[in-house]
């Protein structure tokens, strides 16, 4: 009985010790000043950046403007597909924001780097190179599509392209996205993993878990919310605390920016210096700020906002902010751009009558993409 309490006085004795050491060593590492931030705030403004401060000449400039044009002229055309019925399920158009995606694909190695994003996904298969064909057949789910018409809408998928999705959950795919940059730097491709969600997401704790494990590992991963200022009906000071979303990078360590997303030199510069960030195994977070023009989806009576405030918006378009600049620079002129206008119209009638046209998936392919195949092309060997 004795041994038995000197023993137990002997661990409390030990026990206090180490809690005062504890305390100690705590006080030690507290600091007594403000802490030093890791992160590096940068701003990419609309109309600071020409084609010269991007390394593009006037014949790169015309390709984005009809590349952003095509994605306008697709999209026109797809709600009057889905209004003929042609189109079933979701349809979310990507009218607004093709900045976004036009800027990014210049500034990327296309094949080399990954896209991942949400379900607003047409802009972006379609700036990575897509075909209007491929991309028109998926959203009437035929076998010509890109994703052989299973994914429809919210699910394109480009090995060729680099692109990964296309999903429809909001912020799900944001582990995938830096999970794809955990696979560039096993496999040393030297390659970089753009994540790109909406606003609305920025909420979801599989968000903020991914972004953590990117700073934690350096991983070569660009994390970019589209902010187009509404989650489906919710503006963004109506689901955020905080709404500079640049300021959340903080709390990871990682480099932010904020860019005028409806100026395409402002994203294309902005992705430029954050890619060669990536490629050094620096991660880090985008906001661009960017306006849609259409609905959430095709079933959205828009009530949230105004019409003025739509019409104002109209003003910073970013197709027409491109043509007066084309213009300006004496790129071209109003004549040769309405020609581009009416070749776009063209290829886009053209990817409807191909839709048409295709065939849907035969029943014999229900098990395909499901099970492990010997000949699956997309696992890497």
């Amino acid at each position: 009985m004795a041994e038995t309490k000197k023993t137990t006085t002997r661990r409390r004795s030990t026990a206090k010790k180490a809690t005062n050491g504890q305390a100690a060593a705590s006080q030690e590492n507290f600091p007594d000043k403000a802490i030093s931030l890791k992160s590096t705030f940068n701003a990419y403004p609309a109309g600071k950046y020409t084609h010269e401060d991007v390394g593009l000449s006037a014949d790169d400039v015309l390709a984005m403007y009809r590349n952003m044009l095509l994605q306008r002229r697709f999209e026109e055309r797809a709600a009057q597909m889905y209004g003929k019925q042609k189109i079933a399920g979701f349809l979310h158009l990507y009218i607004g924001q093709e900045a976004v995606s036009t800027g990014t694909a210049t500034a990327i190695e296309i094949g080399k780097d990954s896209v991942i994003t949400a379900y607003r996904d047409h802009g972006h298969g379609l700036a990575l190179g897509m075909s209007a064909n491929e991309c028109m057949a998926e959203l009437f789910g035929k076998i010509d599509g890109c994703s052989r018409g299973k994914g429809g809408s919210m699910h394109y998928f480009s090995k060729e392209k680099g692109l990964f999705g296309g999903h429809g959950i909001v912020g799900a795919h944001v582990p995938l996205a830096v999970g794809i940059g955990f696979g560039h730097k096993y496999r040393e491709t030297g390659g970089v993993s753009i994540g790109f969600y909406g606003d609305g997401a920025h909420g979801q704790g599989a968000v903020h878990e991914a972004t953590n494990l990117a700073g934690l590992y350096d991983l070569p991963v660009i994390l970019a919310v589209e902010n187009n200022q509404y989650a489906m009906g919710t503006a963004v000071h109506r689901a955020f605390s905080e709404t500079e979303f640049t300021r959340w990078a903080v709390g990871y360590g990682l480099p932010s920016s904020l860019v005028n997303g409806m100026d395409v030199f402002a994203v294309t510069k902005a992705m430029q210096d954050h890619v060669a960030m990536a490629r050094d195994f620096k991660p880090s977070f985008l906001e661009i700020r960017t306006y849609r023009y259409r609905g959430h989806s095709m079933s959205d009576p828009q009530k949230y906002r105004t019409k003025e405030e739509l019409e104002d918006k109209k003003n910073e378009d970013p197709i027409i902010r491109l043509k007066a600049y084309l213009i300006e620079k004496k790129m071209s002129d109003a004549d040769a751009l309405d020609a581009i206008d009416e070749d776009v119209k063209e290829e886009v009638l053209a990817s409807v009558e191909f839709s048409e046209n295709s065939p849907f998936p035969d029943l014999s392919t229900i098990y395909e993409d499901i099970y492990e195949e010997d000949d699956y092309p997309y696992i890497g060997r």
